[in-house]
C-alpha cells in the first residue's frame, strides 16, 4: 500500500500573479511569503533575469489541508477544453433550492471578480444543480 502524497495544481497561463490572485479570493487561499531576505514578490522578481520575471506565481491553503496551485507561464494561449478542472465545492450537503441559491450567490460573487458564468444545470432525478464557469483566463472549472 502506497503513502499519501502531497501535490500541486498546476495551471498554464498567460498572466501567473493575476490568475493566481483570483484563485485565492475564489478558494481564501493565500500568497506565501516572498523568499527570505525579500520584502516582497516585486522585489524578489526584479532579482531575475527579465525573461524569468513574473513568470511563475502561486499559492496556497492557509490551513495547509488543499493542495498549492502553481500558475506557469507559457507563450500559448488556450485554445481547447481543459481535460482537468476544479469543482469548487460551495453547495455540499445542500439540496433543492436552498443549494442552488447557494451556488447563484457564489457565482454572482465571481463573476463580480472577473469568473464567467457559462451554463446552470439545474437539479434532475439524477445529479443536483451545478454552475459551469470560466476563471479570468478561460479556463473550466465547476461551482457545485
Amino acid at each position: 500500500m502506497s503513502a499519501i502524497k502531497k501535490f500541486q495544481v498546476t495551471f498554464d497561463c498567460a498572466e501567473p500573479e493575476r490568475l493566481a490572485r483570483f484563485w485565492c479570493e475564489v478558494l481564501g487561499y493565500v500568497i506565501p511569503p516572498p523568499p527570505e531576505g525579500f520584502a516582497t514578490w516585486d522585489d524578489f522578481n526584479r532579482t531575475l533575469p527579465p525573461a524569468e520575471q513574473g513568470s511563475w506565481f502561486a499559492c496556497s491553503d492557509p490551513s495547509g489541508v488543499g493542495p498549492r496551485l502553481y500558475f506557469q507561464r507559457i507563450p500559448e494561449g488556450k485554445i481547447v477544453k481543459n481535460r482537468v478542472h476544479l469543482d469548487v465545492r460551495v453547495g455540499t450537503g445542500l439540496v433543492g433550492d436552498e443549494r442552488l441559491a447557494t451556488l447563484e450567490a457564489e457565482c454572482a460573487r465571481l463573476v463580480a471578480l472577473g469568473a464567467t458564468h457559462v451554463q446552470t444545470l439545474y437539479a434532475d432525478e439524477e445529479n443536483e444543480s451545478c454552475i459551469l464557469m470560466l476563471d479570468i483566463e478561460g479556463n473550466e472549472f465547476d461551482l457545485d
